[in-house]
């Protein structure tokens, strides 16, 4: 049965809610607005503290694979959540992801690895599909008990192929922590453009050097996967927001009682959502292992919490999610690098807060300006105090700058509006 777009978009969603979600949408000169005085920020900083690394391409493209794992997590949460299916077992889906890239890439190399993946992590998506369509079952305990399986599963299957006494696969180096090497995926450079930038980078200049050292990050030794991942993020974009698909896959998680008295069949498409969230994540766990070159146990490391962190963070549309993924990768990169570095972020953040501040003022939310200047200024009096910060403070870097991204900007959250509510069919009639 076809259904007319402009009958599903009017019932699914009232005209209040749709005026409230343009309302909490960034239009693209605001999100322009904000790109450019990040970098302000960041090129302030970095003269005002020396820490070249903060702008560097080095500094940045290890933050872009870093950030790729997190956002495809958070872009697989979204296809789910965006269906009215919560998926709380997007960490579980990252290790079947990166077991199953781990398994096949060692035997058929890192492109066979990158499809072992997407499987591996479908198949955990689509358990959790049966688990909550089929039969009902709590979502947050379905996804928690795929998590907890996930762990076992790879953890016993690694014992059995990779450290097998006489296998191939002990031979070659595996065994019950990683599995043997696969070959490794070259990277791609784009001449002429990557060495103008990196000679643009060494001169320092304040500000323009700072951006040649950001671009380059994407220009020298990328990763093809890293290109995948943004052409699925773009692709994500056109199939939910621009195709008739794509509308009735998010009434699911608005209105399914009303999408199916139009002739949906809401089974389906929150299944099919389900095994694309599952192999998003999977995809993120394969990326892991083509990234070292093999599966290693406990690798994903909870980027799957953290893409679901990055999916609120952006408001459950993928450029949002983007976004909350190059933060969290650039915070979760700083744990490799000197303290000092993390120790210029206090100040980065200090002058952040205290910009947003000033803007929550001038929009009238004086409460909530006051209460984000002293945040920041706190900050600023820890960094004037200091000299550097406690290793466990810069391990834990990534996860507290996830609490405090999400409690500033919770109040511009629109989940979707049927998200982890039971659904029978037949409840329309």
């Amino acid at each position: 049965m076809t259904t007319p777009l402009s009958t599903l978009a009017g019932k699914v969603r009232p005209r209040g809610r749709v005026a409230e979600e343009r309302r909490g949408r960034l239009t693209y000169p605001v999100v322009l607005l904000i790109i450019a005085g990040a970098l302000l920020l960041l090129s302030l900083v970095r003269a005002i503290t020396d820490q070249q690394s903060l702008t560097s391409a080095a500094q940045w493209g290890a933050a872009m694979g870093f950030a790729v794992p997190i956002g495809l997590a958070g872009l697989g949460g979204l296809w789910a959540e965006r269906a009215g299916v919560i998926n709380i077992g997007l960490e579980g889906m990252m290790m079947l992801g990166l077991f199953s890239a781990g398994w096949i890439g060692w035997q058929h190399g890192p492109w066979a690895a990158v499809l072992a993946g997407v499987v591996g992590g479908a198949l955990g998506g689509l358990l959790h599909a049966v688990a909550t369509v089929t039969f009902g079952v709590d979502h947050i305990v379905s996804g928690v008990a795929i998590n907890i399986l996930a762990l076992g599963v790879v953890q016993y299957l690694a014992k059995l192929w990779f450290a097998a006494e006489g296998s191939e696969a002990l031979a070659r180096g595996g065994n019950d922590k990683q599995s043997p090497q696969m070959d490794r995926l070259e990277p791609f450079t784009v001449p002429g453009i990557s060495d103008w930038l990196g000679d643009l980078d060494a001169k320092n200049w304040f500000l323009l050097s700072d951006l040649a050292g950001i671009l380059r990050a994407a220009v020298h030794e990328v990763s093809w996967l890293t290109l995948l991942a943004v052409l699925i993020f773009v692709g994500t974009y056109l199939v939910l927001w621009k195709s008739s698909f794509g509308l009735r896959l998010r009434s699911c998680g608005e209105n399914p009682e009303a999408t199916e008295s139009l002739g949906v069949n809401v089974y389906l498409y929150k299944y099919l959502a389900l095994a694309v969230s599952g192999g998003l994540a999977g995809l993120g766990g394969a990326y892991l292992a083509v990234l070292i070159r093999m599966y290693q146990d406990g690798q994903t490391g909870g980027r799957g919490y953290l893409g679901l962190a990055t999916m609120i963070f952006g408001n459950w549309r993928p450029g949002g999610v983007a976004a909350g993924a190059g933060l969290f990768g650039f915070m979760d990169v700083l744990q490799t690098r000197d303290r000092p570095v993390v120790h210029a972020m206090l100040l980065l953040f200090a002058l952040g807060l205290l910009v947003l501040a000033v803007w929550q003022f001038y929009r009238g939310k004086r409460a909530a300006a006051m209460a984000i200047a002293v945040l920041g200024g706190v900050m600023w009096l820890w960094y004037e105090t200091t000299d550097t910060l406690p290793l466990e403070l810069v391990t834990a870097s990534p996860y507290l700058t996830t609490l405090l991204v999400l409690t500033l900007f919770a109040q511009r959250l629109r989940t979707p509006r049927a998200v982890g509510r039971p659904y029978r069919r037949g409840q329309a009639t």
